[in-house]
């Protein structure tokens, strides 16, 4: 439950910039706020997915320790927000996430920023197959809810690469939710059994695909990946490092224990959590809290005092 205390701070200190255009001020009073809080929790973090080298991050970088130096060794996926576009335009479904596992299970996939994935809840075990066509994927999994293709829900992120894909969910008859950014939060509405997302496909990045899997995991969910290298270097750097680009990654690939943590706080509101609401003399967040071992899954609502929050900004 300490977590959520970083990924509330960096939730509250993102609001001053939602809808103001600057996603990169953004993400900066989020990292500071997060990294702050971080340095407080009873554990010893290192950093496997951070803000990385795709963002050029000073903090919260890939391999920095964090926590307070006592408590279990862990590996630690952090991403202080989740839709940095989506808080600067002031537009749905950003979430400040924290994501923990025991140390060294957890997939390094440094070398490539992209990865194509496919997500669902329970009802996708044995039936998904990113290898398969998606309309036969579609057609399989809504056999195995009990609905007809005509009703299922399909999220895809809305990018030019997915002109085809979302051409080929169409046509099987089923239905699109084009998502403008972050894919965590389709990913765990597609696992959400009470969700009205059935399926969350396409190209994303891979860093909040090893997220997405220590939630997918606390769900009981399926998640398959395949690296997606942009370019002929960025494969060859794949190569080099190890990687199999041809093989398909489960959540257990990518996160090799059940002692996960997945935390995520609301910025903005969104289909899984409301955004920070500021009001008079308080702010209230809305954060989920995942953990796999025990299959607990908790909402936590939670009232700030605004002066105290007001008096650090001063």
């Amino acid at each position: 439950m300490e977590l959520v205390r970083a990924t509330e701070a960096a939730a509250i200190r993102a609001v001053p910039w939602i809808g103001r255009g600057n996603k990169n001020a953004a993400d900066g009073a989020a990292v500071d706020a997060m990294r702050k809080f971080l340095a407080t929790v009873e554990f010893q973090g290192e950093v496997v997915i951070g803000e990385g080298e795709k963002d050029e991050a000073p903090m919260l970088f890939n391999g920095e320790i964090v926590g307070n130096g006592r408590g279990p060794l862990c590996d630690i996926a952090v991403d202080p927000i989740d839709g940095t576009s989506l808080t600067a335009a002031g537009r749905q479904n950003a979430l400040s996430v924290i994501a923990v596992a025991d140390r060294g299970t957890m997939y390094n996939p440094k070398e490539v920023f992209y990865m194509d994935k496919i997500v669902t809840g329970p009802a996708g075990k044995g039936i998904i197959d990113l290898e398969r066509p998606i309309g036969d994927n579609i057609k399989d999994l809504a056999n195995a809810l009990g609905k007809d293709v005509e009703d299922m829900n399909i999220a895809v992120l809305d990018r030019p690469r997915h002109e085809q894909l979302i051409s080929d969910i169409r046509a099987s008859g089923a239905g699109t939710e084009l998502m403008l950014d972050g894919d965590v939060a389709g990913g765990i509405n597609a696992a959400l059994e009470d969700g009205r997302i059935d399926m969350c496909v396409g190209i994303g990045g891979t860093p909040e695909g090893i997220i997405t899997a220590c939630a997918i995991k606390g769900l009981d969910g399926v998640m398959q990946g395949r690296l997606h290298p942009r370019n002929d270097e960025e494969r060859q750097n794949a190569i080099d490092a190890g990687h199999d680009l041809d093989r398909v990654l489960t959540q257990d690939d990518l996160v090799r224990t059940d002692n996960t943590f997945f935390v995520c706080t609301g910025v903005t509101d969104g289909g899984l959590v409301r955004g920070v609401n500021r009001e008079r003399n308080q702010i209230t967040t809305d954060s989920v809290v995942l953990r796999a071992r025990s299959g607990t899954f908790r909402r936590v609502t939670a009232t700030h005092r605004s002066d105290k929050w007001l008096a650090d900004e001063a």
